[in-house]
C-alpha cells in the first residue's frame, strides 16, 4: 500500500511538472531538462529528483568551492553531534523523536562510528581490555596429628571482633596436595584493565607452572567422568593459556563485546518500553532504542577518556569515574528526554539501571568472558 502511495505521489509530481513547463513554454520561457531523470527544470534543482541543475563539471572552481562546502556541513555536523552527546544528555533521542534529524548525525550511524573509533584506538595504543596476572604463593604446610593444613590467611588472632573468633586457623588439605613435590602453593589471579599489551608477564616459577599443567590429571574424578572431561578439556586448558599470557583474553573479547552489544541494546530499549508503556502513543519503540543508542555512544566516548586516566589512575578509581560519570549522564538523559518529574524519573533509573545491570549487562560480561577463554576450545 505504501509503495503504491509513493507511485502516486512521484507519477502525480512529475504531471505537474510537465505541466508547468507546458505552461511557461506557451508563455515563450524555455527549460532545461534535468541530465538525471530527463523531466524538466523550473529552478536550481529538480522538483522530481532533487539533483542540482550545476553539477560543477564545467569549472574546477565550482568543484572546489562543493567539495569545501560538503567538508564544512559535514565536520559543523558532527561538531554539533558530539557538542549534543557529551554536554547535553538526551538531546539526540529527543531531537530524534521531534523531528529535528538534519542537524545530527543519525544515532545508529554514531554508535557505529563511535564503537570503531574506541577498538581502533585500542589497537592501535596497544591497550588491552583486561590482562589477567596469575600469581602462585608457597603455602606452609602444617601437620597436626600426621594430618596436613595451611595457614588460613583470614585469620587473624590479634582480632578481636567474636565472630573471626570463629576462623580456624588452619584449613585441612589433600594428602596429595601436600606431599607433592616442589611444595604447595596458592594461585590467584590479578585483573588489570586498559593496560599496555606485553607490560604483564608470567611470573610463575618453574615448579608452580609445572603444577598447574599437571592439575587436570590430579583433579580427575573416577566418579563424575564427564565432570573431569569437562574440566581437562575447557578448564584448565583455559587457565594455563591465561597463566602463559596474561593478555589471552584480550583478542576474544574484542570480539565478543559487539555481539554481546548487539543483544544488549534493544534489550535496554524493551526496558525502557516497558517502564513507560503507559506513554507507549507518545514514545514508539523506536525512540527507546535511539536513546538506547545515545546512551551506548556516551559509554564508548567515556570509555575512551577512562584508556587514558587508566595510564595515570588505579584501575578503582578509573572504574569509580566511569560508574558515576555514566550514572550521572544517563540520569539527566532520561529527565532530558521523556520529561518527568524528578521523583519519577528517580526511581524509573533505579529500576531500570538495576535491572540492566544485574540481569543483563552482567551475565552478558560473564558469557563474554567464558567464550574468551574457551574459545577456542569450543571452536
Amino acid at each position: 500500500m505504501t509503495g503504491d502511495v509513493e507511485a502516486i505521489l512521484e507519477t502525480g509530481a512529475a504531471a505537474a511538472v510537465e505541466a508547468a513547463a507546458s505552461a511557461l513554454a506557451a508563455r515563450g520561457t524555455a527549460t532545461d531538462t534535468c541530465a538525471n531523470c530527463r523531466k524538466p527544470l523550473l529552478g536550481p534543482y529538480c522538483a522530481v529528483c532533487g539533483q542540482a541543475q550545476v553539477t560543477g563539471r564545467r569549472s574546477v572552481h565550482n568543484l572546489i568551492y562543493a567539495f569545501v562546502k560538503d567538508v564544512v556541513n559535514f565536520d559543523s555536523r558532527i561538531l554539533r553531534t558530539a557538542r549534543a552527546l557529551l554536554f547535553q544528555p538526551g538531546e539526540l533521542p529527543k531531537a530524534f523523536r521531534e523531528g529535528r534529524t538534519q542537524p545530527y548525525v543519525p544515532a545508529i550511524r554514531l554508535y557505529l562510528f563511535v564503537s570503531l573509533v574506541f577498538f581502533v584506538l585500542l589497537s592501535v595504543t596497544k591497550i588491552g581490555l583486561l590482562q589477567l596476572e596469575v600469581t602462585a604463593t608457597p603455602q606452609k604446610v602444617v601437620w597436626v596429628n600426621g594430618k596436613p593444613f595451611i595457614p588460613n590467611p583470614a585469620y587473624d588472632k590479634t582480632d578481636n571482633d567474636p565472630d573471626m573468633k570463629a576462623i580456624k586457623p588452619l584449613i585441612p588439605i589433600a594428602m596429595e596436595k601436600a606431599t607433592r613435590p616442589g611444595g604447595v602453593f596458592e594461585y590467584s589471579a590479578r585483573e588489570h584493565f586498559f593496560s599496555p599489551l606485553g607490560r604483564y608477564h608470567s611470573s610463575l616459577p618453574p615448579v608452580a607452572r609445572k603444577q598447574l599443567l599437571e592439575l587436570p590429571a590430579q583433579m580427575a574424578d573416577a566418579k563424575d567422568p564427564e565432570g573431569s572431561s569437562f574440566m581437562h578439556n575447557y578448564v584448565y586448558p583455559a587457565v594455563n593459556r591465561i597463566a602463559a599470557d596474561p593478555a589471552a583474553l584480550n583478542g576474544p573479547m574484542t570480539t565478543w563485546i559487539p555481539r554481546a552489544l548487539f543483544l544488549l541494546l534493544p534489550l535496554y530499549a524493551l526496558l525502557l518500553a516497558l517502564f513507560h508503556i503507559r506513554r507507549r502513543k507518545d514514545f514508539y519503540l523506536v525512540d527507546h532504542l535511539v536513546f538506547s543508542f545515545s546512551i551506548h555512544t556516551f559509554a564508548f566516548v567515556l570509555l575512551m577518556l577512562c584508556v587514558g586516566l587508566a595510564q595515570i589512575m588505579s584501575g578503582g578509581n578509573v572504574a569509580s569515574i566511569f560508574f558515576i560519570a555514566c550514572s550521572v549522564y544517563i540520569f539527566l538523559a532520561m529527565k532530558r528526554f521523556y520529561e518527568q518529574g524528578w521523583f519519577l524519573t528517580t526511581v524509573k533509573f533505579l529500576f531500570v539501571s538495576g535491572i540492566y545491570f544485574f540481569l543483563f549487562l552482567i551475565p552478558a560480561l560473564v558469557g563474554v568472558l567464558v567464550l574468551s577463554a574457551f574459545g577456542d576450545s569450543l571452536g
